[in-house]
């Protein structure tokens, strides 16, 4: 599969690959042409589909934690940032619209501030994807460790056991697929996002109402500020799919119900992160994790169910999600050089760097809230703005309504950015 296409198609949170609008053509290699040309193919269904893949993803597991940390009142930011996010979405159309070759979120900054402005956006963009899949080896390793508790081996009288055992018995079943020139199938296998979010949320849902442990309000923290900032962090990862708008759009059929597709899909993955935070804290109350699947009991089916299917899902997009960073590394190279060996090399070091990672900093939640202030808050709504007001040229007008409504979430954007982000590392130094 074309490279480019799976680096935009990917380049932010869990994202499936985009459907033609036609019938499909048994040739996978031939959609990506297809999809990106100038008038788009898709229809308003199917890229409302790929946007709920866009925006549904691991965040799902987290938001009862979040809630935790906040309390009650913190549900409240959940819709605050979803408003700001789905705005600064609108934002990312009307600089497309600037310019009508503009494909990937990359080239949205480069057309507000050059060269450079391409290199942050990008930075941004790779830095997320590295370390989002290094949250996958994490969950991996704590699910798999609490429904196989013990389980090791000893190497060199050393004893590796526990979650790192697990971290690297999926990294080794990861390793084939990232040597896969032809990630088709593994692309197809990524639209399950969708559905593995609604069957995780039913299967919490019947954990609680059907299997015993009921929702019998166990959360009673109606506002813990310490906790704030970290629950902003966690509920901004939920809505990081902004890298990923620019390929939707472009693929349209019709570009002008692109605000009809945003606002479904804002509506519907934010009433799906809203029940689940609901659903877990009241379930669990203060004792609840960093993943919701830690908390349920192995020896339901229900539980058993969600387990799985968190667990399936993060092996099978591992790939998808490195593929833009490896061939950022590959191009840095000749075409004499760009070979087979040099991508299985590539793809390799990647795997291993993130396992080091995933096995230094263990902290799922920890680190998905630094992703979150860090770089979810930079690049969807602290660099939409940014570049709008670049592009549009309404920073001319500084006492504008738009401007001044922009420059507020712009700040608001960087002081959530700069607590979150001190908030998650002193965190993640407190817990090593």
């Amino acid at each position: 599969m074309d490279d480019e296409f799976v680096h935009r198609t990917l380049s932010g949170h869990l994202h499936a690959p985009l459907l033609n609008g036609h019938k499909q053509n048994n040739d996978v290699e031939h959609q990506p042409t297809t999809i990106v040309n100038a008038g788009g193919t898709t229809s308003f269904v199917k890229t409302c589909f790929n946007g709920l893949n866009a925006l549904s993803g691991v965040g799902i597991l987290s938001v009862p934690y979040a809630l935790a940390s906040g309390g009650w009142l913190s549900l409240i930011l959940l819709f605050v940032i979803a408003l700001a996010t789905f705005y600064t979405g609108l934002l990312i159309q009307r600089c497309m619209d600037a310019k009508s070759d503009i494909r990937t979120y990359p080239e949205v900054g480069e057309l507000a501030f050059g060269n450079n402005g391409k290199i942050v956006v990008s930075v941004f963009m790779y830095v997320e994807l590295y370390l989002v899949a290094t949250g996958f080896l994490i969950l991996e390793g704590d699910n798999l460790n609490n429904m196989f508790p013990d389980v090791g081996f000893e190497l060199f009288g050393f004893r590796i056991a526990g979650q790192a055992f697990f971290v690297l018995v999926v990294a080794l079943i990861i390793l084939p697929s990232v040597w896969l020139d032809n990630l088709s199938l593994l692309s197809f296998v990524s639209a399950s996002g969708v559905l593995a979010s609604a069957i995780i949320i039913g299967s919490v849902f019947w954990c609680g109402a059907f299997d015993g442990i009921g929702f019998k309000h166990k959360g009673t923290t109606l506002i813990n500020w310490k906790g704030i900032p970290n629950s902003i962090s966690l509920f901004a990862f939920c809505y990081c799919a902004h890298p990923v708008f620019p390929t939707l759009y472009t693929s349209m059929n019709n570009k002008r119900q692109f605000s009809n597709v945003l606002t479904f899909c804002f509506i519907i993955c934010t009433f799906c992160y809203a029940s689940m935070a609901v659903m877990g804290y009241a379930m669990f109350g203060s004792d609840i994790q960093s993943q919701i699947t830690l908390n349920l009991p192995t020896g339901k089916i229900s539980s058993l169910i969600a387990i799985y299917t968190t667990l399936v899902n993060p092996i099978c997009k591992y790939a998808l999600m490195t593929v833009p960073i490896v061939s950022a590394f590959k191009n840095r190279f000749t075409s004499n050089y760009n070979t087979k060996p040099l991508t299985v090399l590539i793809s390799t070091t990647l795997l291993v760097s993130n396992v080091i990672v995933a096995l230094a900093i263990p902290f799922f939640g920890s680190l998905m809230s630094l992703v979150g202030a860090f770089l979810s808050v930079t690049a969807s709504i602290i660099l939409p703005c940014v570049c709008y007001l670049k592009i549009s040229g309404s920073y001319k007008k500084p006492f504008g309504f738009e401007t001044i409504i922009i420059s507020s979430i712009i700040l608001i954007g960087v002081v959530v950015a700069i607590v979150g982000t001190y908030v998650a590392l002193a965190e993640i130094v407190g817990q090593m």
